[in-house]
């Protein structure tokens, strides 16, 4: 008896596991599954979970905005070693099972990850693996494909900066494209990657530069196009995402007229933001029903078409700061325009904390720190070690409030239809 209660034990553990993701690759602009069968692929950013933006959780100073000056200040204050204590303690911190638990409930199947070099490579011992240097990554494609969620590899912040942009996490170097000991490093660190998960099916692909703005479109086109040979030589399974430059991607060509397969290329819309109108139903309008003389989705598709290259849209924001009721309906719209497309699609960003709490009108965040549930600021110049280790804590246990709107929304039989006169 105690055998057959055991079978059934195991049986039914067997049953409820999640299988194991089939992968993906792309032909010409649509991306499959191993069966051929074009999935709907969308997801979100674990946006300030492996790089750092301090605004995301509450503690952007002049003092200390990046990643490079906080590990420099945690340095000083408390040695290497205890810096390295505190990241592992934020990072256990900030995704947690809740997260996980979350995600699928908002009827996404996809996150992207973004994350620092260093969270794999020891910043002190060039090319050489830290001792942990697989944990996260790990544990996010684990937690994922348990839900049937996919994970692209997002390489945020490469040595030496791709930018001037603190989200590269050192704000104002932009070293990486004159130093050929970065771009060496970067090649050693994604083929580490690449023979690490080059039979993961639950890994949808490689987005091996973010926002690559400090170089010119043709010096990018060249530098990526030697970066994909060099994955390539490791891994000839996953999808390899080219990221655009911020004038676009004319700069690369045909992909296949270069040798390229299995590719994708990647941009960053944010209609409403950076710019581009404001908030509201009018620019996403414009922006998805192809209306006005802006850049829309129409444009895109031509485009893409005549490049025969699918598409990752790698960031965009669709909900913030348009109230509750339209962030809900627009978020699912442009969803399902990207799909209909056949664009895999993350929006950025999962979580956003505030000093304050609450959504308000729409966080950036699908997920906040509820009402009155509110962030402290420190000065991590003056904090004790006590008050950082309880800020860290705190990332993890703070009460949640969820875009509701975003849940009902995702999940309707029937599509919104906000632009609707």
């Amino acid at each position: 008896m105690f055998v057959k209660r055991l079978l059934s034990t195991v049986l039914l553990l067997a049953g409820s596991a999640q299988a194991a993701l089939p992968m993906l690759h792309t032909e010409g602009t649509k991306w499959l599954d191993a069966e051929g069968k074009q999935p709907a692929l969308r997801g979100v950013n674990l946006g300030n979970y492996l790089i750092q933006e301090f605004w995301m959780m509450g503690q952007e100073t002049r003092a200390v905005d990046d990643q490079c000056k906080l590990e420099a200040v945690l340095d000083q204050r408390f040695g290497y070693e205890e810096r390295q204590r505190l990241y592992g303690l934020f990072r256990d911190n900030w995704i947690t099972r809740r997260d996980w638990d979350l995600l699928p409930k908002m009827n996404l199947n996809l996150v992207r990850l973004p994350f620092i070099y260093s969270v794999v490579e020891d910043e002190k011992k060039p090319r050489q693996l830290r001792a942990d240097a697989w944990k996260y990554l790990d544990r996010v494609i684990d937690e994922a494909e348990q839900r049937g969620i996919y994970v692209i590899l997002d390489l945020h912040g490469a040595v030496g900066g791709q930018g001037w942009e603190h989200h590269s996490g050192c704000a104002g170097k932009n070293k990486y494209w004159d130093t050929p000991e970065y771009q060496e490093r970067t090649i050693w660190l994604w083929q580490q990657i690449a023979a690490r998960y080059k039979d993961r099916g639950a890994v949808a692909g490689y987005s091996i530069l973010n926002e690559p703005w400090g170089t010119t479109p043709e010096n990018l086109a060249v530098v990526m196009g030697t970066l994909y040979q060099a994955i390539r030589e490791v891994d000839r399974n996953h999808v390899i995402i080219l990221p655009g430059h911020s004038k676009g991607i004319d700069a690369y060509g045909k992909p296949s007229g270069h040798g390229m397969r299995n590719v994708a290329f990647e941009m960053h819309p944010y209609p409403g933001h950076f710019g581009w109108g404001k908030p509201g139903l009018a620019v996403h309008k414009g922006w998805l029903q192809c209306e006005g003389e802006g850049d829309n989705v129409c444009k895109w598709k031509t485009r893409l078409e005549g490049l025969d290259t699918a598409f990752f849209v790698g960031e965009f924001q669709p909900w913030a700061f348009m109230g509750a009721e339209h962030g809900g309906q627009v978020m699912r719209v442009t969803y399902d325009t990207y799909v209909a497309n056949g664009w895999a699609a993350t929006a950025w960003a999962w979580k956003v904390l505030s000093n304050k709490g609450g959504q308000g009108k729409g966080t950036w965040g699908l997920v906040t720190n509820a009402p009155g549930a509110a962030i402290p600021k420190l000065d991590f110049t003056k904090a004790s070690l006590a008050e950082i280790e309880s800020l860290f804590r705190l990332y993890g246990s703070v009460p949640y409030q969820p875009q509701q709107t975003a849940i009902k929304w995702m999940n309707a039989t029937v599509p919104p239809t906000p632009f609707a006169k």
